[in-house]
């Protein structure tokens, strides 16, 4: 079936790194595009970053600078690079796929961490990334 599986997440120091890994099987993240979503101790849920079918990118001001995401085709994989970590960051990290064609509806906001409400086809588990000062 298809299916996202992400790794990667947990304990981490403020100021720290962490690489979250997402795998897709059933379909082609070349194809759909793959991005990071993330729901915060308030419980916001804020695109993290994004690479589109297309090739563009977009990241969460937040992320602007600090994470990195990057595309493997070859292995199917997507891959978010985090820096310079603080406590705001510590939340349940989502990865995503199957984003609309049109850059527009590309949401930088959900109501709720879904794949309904976030407007994509392919939702992980969570995975989640807690950082200790």
């Amino acid at each position: 079936g298809e299916q996202l599986v992400e790794s990667g997440g947990g304990p981490v120091q403020a100021g720290g790194s962490l690489r979250l890994s997402c795998r897709a099987s059933g379909f082609d993240l070349e194809d759909s595009g793959i991005g990071w979503y993330r729901r915060t101790a308030g419980n916001e849920c804020e695109l993290v970053a994004l690479i589109g079918d297309e090739g563009s990118t977009v990241y969460g001001d937040f992320a602007m600078g600090r994470f990195a995401i990057s595309l493997d085709n070859a292995a199917n994989t997507g891959d978010l690079l985090m820096d310079s970590l603080s406590g705001e960051d510590t939340a349940v990290y989502y990865c995503a796929a199957g984003f609309p064609f049109s850059t527009y509806l590309r949401r930088r906001k959900c109501d709720v961490c879904s794949p309904t409400a976030c407007g994509v086809q392919y939702w992980g588990q969570g995975t989640q990334v807690t950082v200790s000062s």
